[in-house]
């Protein structure tokens, strides 16, 4: 197999030819030959990782042994639980598909395209179709689409922080190679592939953005964390039920001659059984895909489904202006000369149709229409310089903002007093300023000291009409805004102003401190930056983060790249950039900046509805737990059998828990959820614990028949577990009251049906058994009242020490 070297002088032999590209001959040769850019890798989870996530995991595992041991030991009627596990996977690996197949799809009508040379002329087609050889075209804002061998370059700059993980720019020149994944920061050029698909450096070292990669999910770090506790558990607890059960049949000697081993088993496999918290993670997974398919139809991509719970996390927003606040369809206002020199129409009319004009040169197109004669040389647009070039016969010709042009530091010459004075002025009204300036050509990429300013030109930008109500919403939920922008900072006042935010100047990113205390200062009383770079960009996103604030970052071009990677959520907008895009979490396909609040939305009822259903599981974590560890001291006969457990799962947590995750709920994320579950959960446990043992006890007294005090547990368990449900669901809606009355109807048809009846092992219970029933229930519900009344306050301290936290930062 040739190495770099042998492929880097394979390629520059190419040079000669690679301006022609490829000829369709040559093309379709190569397409026989397989040497395509094709690669599969979907733009989500694959299928198997679906189905290995949702049925090849631990507690599936112990779920399948213990319902293999009561098949074998001629028991299936206590292996309910093994068909509902079954549900469980097959329903989660449903939904997860067909959130894959919405998100695969939206991903798809979506890919970014690149540029070839075919046949002597420019083509842009899809990655995919990009054959070894080909010449890529490259310019600021492309994403590399495969692995090649530069062959010409104007001021090429390339980000490969995707890629290496240097944040700084690379420069490239004719022979360099460039990696697919990288993207092109300035200038332009073009480059000779040379490995294409899985051989291209991405696809090779997998580099490319994950599309189902984890973002920082508290939802699932918590529960991930719950399970690795019941995983340590399961083993001694099942070991200390079993003897307990053991004993109970008379002992290991005489259980094991008699046969009544196997009633010991299965009361251990209930006990092991009801400690797992199955359903908390499918309701997590769907509930994430159910997120995602519901934003989808707005028209918001969500390239990583936890970002959906992440986006309801944030409490500061910084957004790009341009593509943000404004449409980013710059219009030309109006020329305001400044000194009689000649051709510097024709010089704005050669800007505004080149290939490589952005949005506000080829806004100049049609306005200016002299015909220029062929640049001699150029210098390409830099968003570190904030300016670019362009050489003719009469001299050099640059364009870009006023006080990058020309610093303050020259401000002692008049014509360059005017150019600041009415810069500053038509930059307060709001309006984009740049300007033309002449000089003498310089060998360095600098502006020249003969420089003069020419003709200042001013621009105009819609504002997205419903940035002024997105605003005022995340003002209205205590989330902060920044507006970090690479224009004049006035301008950006001016337009920041217009959407309603409290911005009376703009801070010239010029002027930021090195150091990261006085940085942040800078951050916290002003609201406005302009004249910002990437890095800076990037710089004010991750001292936000060590601030301990949740950044989301939004943004279109390039120059936002870097900050939208580093930000905990990223947010572009379709119309961007592929590089932008590929390294958000979130993309407006619409480009709508009103979908914001849609997703912040979703994210708050993914994250209240999965906290309310965690308490019902982690309740029933609790509670099983420590029924197992108390029967297991007591040496008592564990009151249930398996399947009484499945219908009491059922009818208390399982079936509601399915509705009560998909509920609309617009509560506010407060950190703390795991400490706040485990809060309601564990006493609540406990107080379950109390009032079963305490029954279990006393019916044991009074002698009364195991298959009663099965009946009455079981009886006991549904009432407070429906309690529970009632609790945890307050206020209770209409739809939410169906719900419960609907699990209450089910309690009864599962005592009063016979075919139920006889299955389940229910008898009629007598009149001890009834009283202590009641009594039991009584005392317990009063507990859940008392916990919950705790558990309130301690959320309510909790939202305080939150609020008081967020305001000092």
């Amino acid at each position: 197999m040739p190495n770099d070297k042998d492929l880097t002088a394979a390629a520059v032999r190419l040079v000669g030819s690679s301006v022609q590209g490829l000829s369709n001959a040559e093309v379709a040769e190569r397409v026989a030959a397989g040497q395509t850019n094709a690669f599969v890798q979907d733009t989500s989870r694959s299928v198997w990782s679906i189905v290995r996530a949702n049925v090849l995991t631990l507690f599936n595992g112990i779920i399948l042994a213990c319902f293999i041991v009561l098949f074998a030991i001629g028991r299936w009627q206590d292996a309910l639980f093994g068909f509902s596990a079954v549900a469980n996977a097959v329903i989660g690996s449903v939904q997860e598909y067909r959130a894959k197949r919405a998100l695969d799809r939206l991903a798809l009508l979506n890919a970014p395209h690149a540029r070839v040379m075919r046949e002597g002329s420019e083509a842009e087609i899809a990655l995919d179709d990009v054959v070894l050889d080909d010449t890529l075209v490259l310019r600021a804002g492309d994403q590399v689409p495969a692995d090649g061998v530069v062959t010409g370059a104007r001021g090429l700059q390339v980000d490969e922080s995707m890629l290496t993980g240097e944040s700084d720019a690379v420069e490239k020149e004719d022979g360099d190679r460039v990696l697919s994944g990288s993207v092109v920061v300035a200038g332009e050029g073009s480059a000779v592939v040379d490995r294409v698909g899985a051989d291209s450096f991405a696809n090779s070292l997998a580099a490319e953005a994950k599309r189902f990669s984890l973002v920082a999910s508290e939802l699932r770090s918590s529960i991930d964390r719950v399970l690795k506790w019941v995983t340590w558990f399961v083993g001694p607890v099942a070991l200390l039920v079993l003897n307990a059960q053991m004993i109970a049949q008379g002992g290991w000697a005489e259980a094991s001659a008699s046969g009544a081993w196997r009633d010991a088993a299965t009361a251990t496999i209930a006990a092991v059984v009801a400690m797992v918290p199955l359903g908390l993670v499918l309701m997590t997974s769907i509930t994430f895909a159910v997120g995602a398919v519901k934003l989808a139809r707005q028209q918001v991509l969500v390239q990583e489904l936890p970002a959906v719970e992440g986006l309801a996390r944030v409490d500061i927003i910084c957004l790009d202006k341009t593509g943000t606040l404004t449409q980013g369809d710059i219009v030309f206002d109006a020329a305001h000369p400044l000194a009689n020199r000649p051709g510097w129409e024709s010089v704005l009319s050669w800007y505004g149709v080149q290939k490589d004009a952005n949005a506000t040169a080829r806004s100049l197109d049609g306005h200016f229409n002299e015909t220029p004669g062929l640049p001699l040389d150029r210098v390409p647009f830099s968003s570190a310089r904030k300016w670019s070039a362009v050489i003719f016969d009469d001299g050099m010709w640059i364009l870009g903002g006023p006080e990058m042009v020309f610093p303050a530091k020259n401000s002692g010459d008049p014509l360059l007093r005017q150019l600041a004075i009415q810069a500053v002025e038509l930059a307060a009204t709001g309006r984009r300023t740049l300007v033309l300036a002449h000089g003498t050509p310089t060998d360095d990429e600098t502006v020249p000291a003969d420089a003069v300013p020419v003709v200042l030109l001013t621009f105009k930008e819609n504002i997205r009409p419903d940035a002024a109500e997105t605003l005022t919403y995340f003002a209205a939920q205590d989330v902060d805004v920044r507006i970090i922008s690479g224009d004049n900072p006035q301008t950006v006042a001016a337009i920041a102003r217009e959407v309603g935010l409290d911005a009376p100047h703009g801070f010239d990113a010029r002027e930021l401190p090195v150091d990261d205390k006085e940085l942040m200062e800078v951050i916290n009383n002003n609201v406005v930056f302009g004249r910002v770079t990437p890095d800076q960009k990037k710089r004010i996103v991750v001292a936000l983060k060590a601030a301990g604030r949740t950044v989301a970052m939004t943004g279109d071009g390039v120059n936002d790249a870097l900050a939208i990677k580093e930000a905990d959520i990223g947010v572009a907008m379709n119309s961007g950039a592929a590089a932008t895009k590929a390294v958000a979490r979130l993309v407006l396909l619409d480009g709508k900046f009103s979908h914001l609040p849609s997703v912040v939305a979703e994210g708050r009822q993914v994250i209240a509805n999965i906290e309310r259903v965690s308490m019902l599981f982690l309740t029933k974590t609790a509670y099983a737990t420590f029924l197992a560890i108390a029967f297991g001291i007591l040496l008592l006969p564990f009151p249930f059998l398996p399947r009484q457990l499945s219908v009491t799962d059922g009818l208390t947590i399982g079936i509601p828990a399915f509705f009560l995750a998909l509920l609309p709920n617009a509560q506010r994320y407060i950190p703390g959820f795991l400490r706040r579950s485990l809060t309601f959960a564990v006493p609540a446990g406990v107080s379950v614990t109390l009032g079963l043992a305490s029954y279990a006890r006393l019916a044991a007294n009074l002698q009364i028949p195991e298959a009663e005090i099965r009946t009455g547990s079981t009886l006991i368990l549904t009432i407070i577990g429906i309690w529970i449900l009632v609790v945890l669901s307050r206020p209770v809606t209409r739809f939410k009251g169906l719900v419960i009355g609907a699990m209450m109807i089910g309690l009864v048809l599962a005592y009063s049906v016979p075919i139920a009846r006889d299955f389940l092992q229910f008898t009629d219970p007598t009149l001890p058994t009834a009283l202590l029933v009641l009594g039991t229930s009584v005392a317990c519900i009063a507990l859940i009242e008392i916990v919950r009344f705790v558990h309130r306050r301690v959320a309510y301290r909790d939202a305080q020490q939150a609020l008081v936290q967020r305001a000092s930062k």
